[in-house]
């Protein structure tokens, strides 16, 4: 593990975490404000009162502007911004995405973060967008590979060094770039050149972009997410082993009226109630708010306490093994988030590696339930079972099962496993009475598997009249077959 970072409490592939900086140590997952140096709409001093334990700026912007740079210099970036907990400072990699060249060198911005004190330095990467073509990511990749390890030779003492992670939309440049940078031992490391996709919602591919970085990366080293400022989709980049989050969407969405939530954002305009109870939404009707003539300046800090308000709900749900749960949830606020969830879990085998082998109850939300990281390892220990002479497989307890030599409790999703394990995690499971398709599917696969291990053993299946699958057929060419009711009647 990282001498700068110690994970606490771990949850799929989220965790609650210490990243220690020369100004403080910082609890993640958490979010970053973006503090920009020219124009404030709520100042840095104010910030921990929302819950910020950390800021970020734009390093390039102060180095560029006379004023600010002077004031850098002679007071430190804690002074300029007055501040006194841990900033971190971006380097112009974004002006570079936007204006396609910045005015200075690689060298130039490291040895200026360097000397202004920055907690958490960034280089000059290359920005590579979505879909460029593979030759130019791949050329692009190569020369933020040599200016990162210049980077690393450059920087040294107690100030944290970024190394960000880019190769466009191809997992596989990703990977690669996160397994150079690995051994280079960065403190930090941010994903860069996503929002774009995150701008266009393609969160599927995003979902891909992370888990490929990720896997390139040591499991102990912290991940930002560059430029992810929106709750609705914390959880999901959480879930994937995302630490931290920078946010400018608090006041740029309230320079354009909008009023962010974890479903999604409002035009204040078209609210006639505000759904919040932060001391901003307690204080204000959606008729005062629309009319204040402080309206931008509200909305922004109104933005922020929704934005703090799910990190804290999120670092609740790893304490109490509830995150998959709560990222099912969020994902169906959009129709793309719901993309990004069913992608999410064909990285299963993946996230199985890294969830936690026990945890809180386990909560059936929907089809994707199915292919969570329990289930999955649960298939993978069918071969534990012993079975022999009579079994009895049931969906509950029924009369007359002690003639039988095994008796087994039949789940979905999870399959049939001994009854005495049915107050054992995760075969607690709170599932619906009535599996949907995808839950009967994997079930009913998890037995067929079960038998075909135990060819000696003989079946009885007991199961609802409910239960319409077509495996249920192949139950039966393995099992005596009888639905409950007309068992009851025997």
């Amino acid at each position: 593990m990282s001498a700068t970072f110690e994970i606490l409490d771990k949850d799929a592939g989220g965790r609650i975490g210490k990243l220690k900086t020369p100004h403080g140590t910082v609890e993640t997952p958490t979010v970053m404000p973006v503090i920009n140096p020219n124009i404030q709409l709520i100042s840095p001093k104010e910030m921990r009162s929302f819950g910020a334990e950390i800021l970020i700026t734009n390093s390039y912007i102060i180095y560029r502007k006379e004023e600010l740079r002077s004031v850098a210099l002679q007071k430190g970036l804690h002074g300029l911004l007055g501040f006194d907990g841990p900033i971190m400072t971006d380097s112009g990699s974004f002006q570079l995405s936007v204006y396609g060249s910045v005015e200075v060198t690689n060298e130039e911005i490291l040895g200026f973060q360097q000397k202004i004190g920055s907690d958490i330095i960034v280089p000059l990467d290359i920005p590579t967008p979505p879909d460029v073509h593979y030759r130019r990511a791949e050329d692009e990749l190569a020369v933020t590979a040599e200016r990162l390890e210049a980077a690393r030779k450059f920087i040294k003492g107690e100030q944290l060094l970024a190394g960000p992670v880019q190769g466009s939309t191809y997992p596989e440049l990703r990977e690669k770039a996160a397994s150079h940078l690995k051994g280079l031992n960065f403190e930090v490391y941010p994903l860069g050149a996503v929002v774009p996709l995150m701008e266009s919602y393609r969160y599927a591919e995003l979902v891909d972009v992370i888990a490929a970085s990720k896997r390139g990366l040591s499991p102990a080293s912290p991940v930002h997410l560059f430029g992810a400022g929106h709750p609705m989709m914390f959880a999901l980049a959480v879930a994937l082993g995302c630490d931290l989050f920078d946010s400018a969407a608090y006041a740029l969405y309230a320079k354009d009226d909008r009023y962010i939530t974890v479903n999604g954002t409002y035009h204040v305009e078209k609210l006639n109630y505000l759904p919040c109870s932060c001391p901003i939404c307690s204080k204000y009707t959606a008729e005062e708010l629309k009319k204040a003539d402080n309206k931008e300046e509200l909305l922004g800090r109104h933005n922020l306490y929704a934005t703090f308000a799910e990190i804290r709900l999120i670092k609740q749900c790893i304490k109490d093994g509830k995150l998959l749960e709560l990222v099912e949830q969020r994902c169906r606020a959009h129709p793309r988030l719901l993309d990004g969830l069913k992608k999410l879990y064909t990285h299963s085998p993946w996230l199985e590696q890294l969830d936690p082998a026990t945890k809180g109850t386990y909560f059936y939300c929907g089809p994707e339930s199915a292919s969570r990281p329990e289930v999955l390892r649960f298939a993978k220990r069918l071969e534990r079972f012993s079975l022999e002479g009579s079994v009895l497989i049931r969906t509950g307890q029924i009369k007359g099962e002690g003639s039988y030599d095994q008796i087994l409790t039949f789940k979905a999703p999870f399959g049939a496993f001994p009854r005495e394990m049915e107050e054992v995690y995760p075969f607690s499971a709170e599932v619906s009475k009535y599996p949907d398709y995808e839950a009967l599917s994997t079930a009913l696969s998890n037995t067929l598997k079960l038998m075909d291990l135990n060819p000696k053993a003989e079946y009885t299946f007991i199961c609802e009249k409910e239960f319409k699958h077509p495996l249920i057929e192949e139950i039966s060419k393995k099992a005596k077959l009888v639905y409950r009711e007309a068992w009851k009647k025997e």
